[in-house]
């Protein structure tokens, strides 16, 4: 579904990203893992066309979309839940999950959206008309995932879902990445809960500096004793 060929990326004189390469197949979960500053953000943002490569190539399904702008990639279908949530503050629960289905035809679409949503989520359904900075993080982090698939995207770019939530919280997230998946969005998750990413991913990279250092299964990368060490606190 995706191919990343040789992707680089800097910032000014820093190079977030070097020659990186990676692929998603249909259906999959595929974990980014990493220390802070590993370039697992940049990934996703430049996939979703936020962020410039400076050389390589991004297709999704066959398509080039390297140099496409990131509303006409949202239209192919990818559709990204960015670091730190990033909800309109101001705007409702409900206005929010609208925002996310701007490329919808019509309000029928848009309604089955916010259904899907609530039900994902029935804790947002509850909350519909509170304004989205009222929120709790976890609340927070729902609604930047049900805005994300009001466009119903094929792939969906999950960027550290679990950040500042609590232990209850995080299983609760996880369970639900797991149904959105199981329902037939493939997704693509960047997430410094190491364990937890690769516990449910089918396979993982683990990006150091910039830089794809290990690709493989992701039961067998979780038994890795590097990334034991370096990344599940073993």
């Amino acid at each position: 579904m995706l191919t990343v060929d040789s992707i680089s990326v800097s910032y000014g004189a820093i190079r977030a990203l070097h020659q990186v390469s990676c692929e998603v197949g249909q259906g999959e979960i595929v974990a980014l893992i990493g220390a802070n500053g590993a370039g697992k953000s940049t990934m996703l943002n430049t996939i979703s066309g936020i962020v410039p490569s400076s050389s390589g190539r991004i297709a999704f399904n066959g398509i080039d979309i390297t140099h496409m702008s990131a509303h006409r990639i949202v239209a192919r279908g990818i559709s990204q839940v960015p670091e730190g949530r990033r909800v309109f503050g101001r705007m409702s629960v409900l206005e929010n999950l609208e925002m996310g289905g701007y490329i919808l035809s019509g309000k029928r679409e848009v309604a089955q959206g916010i259904e899907r949503a609530f039900s994902l989520f029935p804790r947002l359904a509850e909350r519909r008309g509170q304004p989205a900075r009222t929120l709790s993080g976890g609340e927070q982090q729902m609604l930047a995932m049900g805005r994300a698939l009001m466009s119903n995207p094929r792939l969906l770019l999950l960027d550290e879902p679990s950040m500042g939530l609590a232990p209850m919280l995080v299983e609760k997230i996880f369970e639900i990445i797991v149904e959105i998946n199981r329902s037939g969005t493939t997704i693509m998750l960047v997430e410094q809960n190491a364990s937890m990413a690769l516990a449910i991913a089918r396979r993982a990279y683990v990006l150091e500096t910039g830089t794809a250092v290990l690709s493989g299964a992701a039961d067998e990368l979780a038994k890795n004793l590097e990334v034991r060490k370096a990344y599940l606190g073993e």
